[in-house]
Parts: structure tokens; sequence; C-alpha cells
């Protein structure tokens, strides 16, 4: 969630909610590439069963998921619990799903008091990180669980320092990804809420084991344009490379550039050098749809990077929102690779196969450090009209999730598959952001996890009963 979004403003005092962002699409491609071919394989017929991983009163939305490398069956999954003051539910898995430890954390004390904008990253050596913001300054803050989910302890808060100072500094959506010896955060951090002077910053710390780390460094600015940058991601590559995406021009509907940028040795004294631009979006930073008609849907561009070995050793992915034609509810969910850290890219491509006038958004992308395998997801409204819920007779108010895998390296994709089982309606809810600015998606040794938020009530254990309250959903999909 963003505080930055116009129905967030309004609340801002009390959760600061957040904006997603928005799209890039390259110069040369601001008509809708074809959808890639299939990778082979086995289809996805049928929605895999779904897990209502939080059954609690109140909304949760604005999800984020993890797989523990050394056990896939361990898996964590946060959201917002956006009906309390502050805090982040939290389930946990040790049995691939089956039975939950469901708790709320960050409601004060020594996590403080989380706001919003979560993010999970577990590494190699078992550390499960978190990055999300507080509602006590609108800091960043990282925090470290050891004992694969079940408690968490504060490491570092970073406190939002733009460059030429600030007259009211904030931070927004802190994004965090692992390397083989390295965890990086990377974050918006303002000058002022007012002028949306915003540049991206970038701290990291060396991991030698588990609960083994060392001081965050010291926060670098990324040389970027215009001054009004958020939203995006960060990875880290196998030479220990820091990678970020982020859009600019955030204070229009339309449009945006969405950049990329390089620090070649991360803890050395390079820095973050030339912008690359990875496109051009008619999305930008005040984009609301009927799915979205409070927080907006926006571009969220995403990176992942795999470090594994093989042919696809280092290549990173990446994916955003777009539309066309400018301000049409037509958003599509967007994807490139590179083989050089960004320096040139893939053709861009279309992931779903669905050619309709529909919403797609909030996208979501993960690879597997075990297989190389890439999956992305996004929410959909290619069945807009679903279940004609208490308010909401417009077309593309109603959203189901969808996905589809790689097992060549981005080269093509399987048919995207529906994975919610039952169809959700936001406006139902009552949520102030609808389902927040982001979502995000796992993958480990060919187990995928992605998570969304659901009041659909398809598994009928949602206590606030059909098209009420969002809950937190997940589904365990083997990928062939």
């Amino acid at each position: 969630m963003s505080w930055l979004s116009a129905a967030g403003r309004s609340a801002a005092k009390m959760r600061l909610f957040p904006v997603p962002g928005v799209a890039a699409l390259a110069m040369a491609t601001l008509v809708m590439a074809a959808a890639p071919a299939a990778a082979g394989g086995p289809v996805l017929r049928h929605p895999p069963r779904n897990i209502d991983v939080s059954q609690m009163a109140g909304n949760h939305a604005e999800d984020a998921v993890a797989i523990n490398p050394a056990d896939p069956r361990n898996v964590v999954a946060v959201s917002v619990a956006s009906s309390r003051q502050a805090g982040l539910f939290e389930g946990v898995t040790f049995d691939g799903g089956r039975t939950w430890h469901r708790t709320v954390i960050g409601t004060g004390g020594a996590l403080g008091e989380i706001c919003c904008d979560e993010a999970l990253a577990w590494d190699h050596y078992g550390n499960l990180w978190l990055s999300y913001l507080i509602n006590e300054n609108r800091n960043a803050v990282i925090a470290v669980s050891t004992d694969g989910g079940l408690t968490f302890t504060r490491v570092k808060e970073i406190v939002a320092a733009p460059p030429g100072g600030a007259t009211q500094p904030d931070a927004d959506q802190p994004h965090i990804a692992v390397g083989a010896h390295s965890v990086w955060v990377s974050y918006a951090s303002f000058a002022s809420v007012a002028s949306l002077t915003g540049f991206i910053q970038a701290s990291g710390a060396a991991v030698s084991g588990l609960g083994r780390y060392g001081a965050f460094s010291t926060p670098e600015t990324v040389p970027a344009p215009h001054g009004q940058n958020d939203y995006g991601g960060v990875a880290v590559g196998p030479d220990g490379q820091v990678t970020v995406i982020f859009e600019t021009d955030i204070a229009d509907r339309c449009c945006s550039d969405v950049y990329t940028a390089v620090d070649p040795d991360g803890f050395g004294p390079r820095g973050f050098g030339t912008l690359r631009l990875l496109g051009r979006s008619n999305v930008g930073g005040f984009f609301t749809i009927p799915a979205q008609p409070g927080q907006g849907a926006y571009t969220e561009p995403q990176l992942a990077q795999y470090d594994g070995p093989g042919r696809y050793h280092g290549r990173l992915y990446a994916v955003w929102s777009q539309t066309v034609p400018k301000n049409s509810d037509n958003l599509n969910t967007m994807f490139r690779y590179s083989s050089d850290n960004g320096k040139t890219w893939s053709r861009t491509v279309q992931l779903s196969d669905a050619q309709t006038v529909n919403s797609e958004f909030l996208p979501a992308l993960a690879v597997d450090q075990a297989t190389g395998n890439v999956v992305a997801g996004w929410y959909d409204c290619r069945n807009a009209q679903g279940q004609r819920g208490p308010g909401c007779n417009e077309p593309d108010t109603y959203a189901q999730f969808w996905a589809t895998y790689s097992t060549d390296g981005g080269t093509r994709f399987a048919p995207d598959f529906q994975v919610s089982q039952g169809t959700s309606n936001s406006a139902d809810s009552g949520n102030v952001f609808d389902y927040g600015s982001l979502t995000h998606v796992a993958v480990q040794s060919g187990l995928f996890y992605p998570v969304w938020s659901d009041n659909s009530d398809s598994t009928g254990n949602n206590p606030n009963g059909t098209l009420k309250q969002l809950d937190l959903y997940t589904a365990r999909i083997a990928i062939p």
C-alpha cells in the first residue's frame, strides 16, 4: 500500500497506505506484443487446491510469501491486517500448507507498529528476511527470522535521507532480495510527500551463516532523473552485483518511464552506474481501475535473478503492467529478460494468453534457484462479471488470480492458468486500499506458491463469508 494513493492519503496518519507503481514497455513496443509460445509439458486446466491461510476476521491484503530453500515444506506468508491500527498477519507452515501457525506481528514492541509494504526473502543459510514500513516515522525496517518464520528480530531501521535534505522525509515500498552472501533492500526516499520528490536508494549487509550478518551499509542513491521516482524492486546477482528497477513521474496518471540501474560490485566503491531505460508505459502513479478503485493498479515493475548453474546463470528477469491505449482499463502483464545484467533485453512479450480488454494488475515474479524455473502471477479481470456481488455490476470489478511459468529461462511460457478457484471483488470488502499495492509469488525446488487476497470464500472457511472481507490465500503448485 502506498501512502501516496488517493484513498490512502486520507488514512495516511493511521496506516500510511502506499501506492503501487507504473508499468514500463520498451519504446518500440507500445503496441501490445503477442503472447509467448508454450514451454511444453502438461497444462494446468483446473485451478489447484486453494488454501485460506489467514482465516481471520477483517481484511488481509497486500501479500508476501517465501519458501525455505533448505526445506520447501516450510512456507511463510504475510499480509497487512488492515482492519487493525498496525500489524501483519503471518502464517507459517512446516508441512507444505496442510497446517498453519497463525499470528499477527508488528503491533508494537520490538518490531514496531508495522504499516505495510512488506516483502520476504529467504537465503540459503536459512535466514528469512522481512522488510516493511512502520507507522511511527515512515522509515523502512529490516527484520530476520532464524527459526523458520516463527519469530523475528529487528535488525535495522533505515531513516529516509534523500540527497539535498528533506522537509518531510519518508520512505516508501522497501523491497528485499538475497544473494549468495548478502541481503539488500531498496526503497524510495522522499524529501517531501507534498512534492512527491523521491529518490531510489539501496543498502545491504554481508551474510555468512544462520544468524550471522554484518551491519547494513550506508544507503546508496541511484542517479535517477526527474526526482519523482518510486516503486519497483531489487535483485542480487551471482557476483554480488545489485540491480534496482523503478518508475518515474509518479505524480501522473499517464505516463512513466521504467529504468534499471546496476551496482556492479555491491559493497565495493563503484556504486550504481548509468541508468538504462527498460521501457515506457502508458500507466502512471495514480492509475485507478474498477477492480482497484481506491488504491489503483499502476505498474509495479519487479525483478528476479537466477544465480544457479547452467546456461541461464545470472539471467535477470522483469515484469510490469502496460495498457494500450492510454488511460484505458486494458492492463496487461509484460515480461523481458537480460543475460548481461540489463545492458540488453529480450523482446517484450505479454504473459497472459487472453487477448481481452479486461484488466490484469499487480504482477509478481520469482525464479527458482534450484531449477531455474521462472514463475509469474497477477490479478486478472478476464471473467469480469464474476459472482455479481452486492455493490458492483460494471465490468472489470471482479478478479481472479492467474499465473504462468517457464522452464527454459523465460524463452517460452506455459499457457496461463487460473489459480484462484473463486472470483473476488475488492470493493465489496470495504478495504480502503483494495487488494493492496503489490503481491508476491515464490518458487523453490519445483514448488510454486503464489499468494493473493480473496473474498470469494471458495474454501468455505472465511469467517466473514462470501464477498465480504478479504483473506490471504495461497496454493501449492508442482511445476511439471
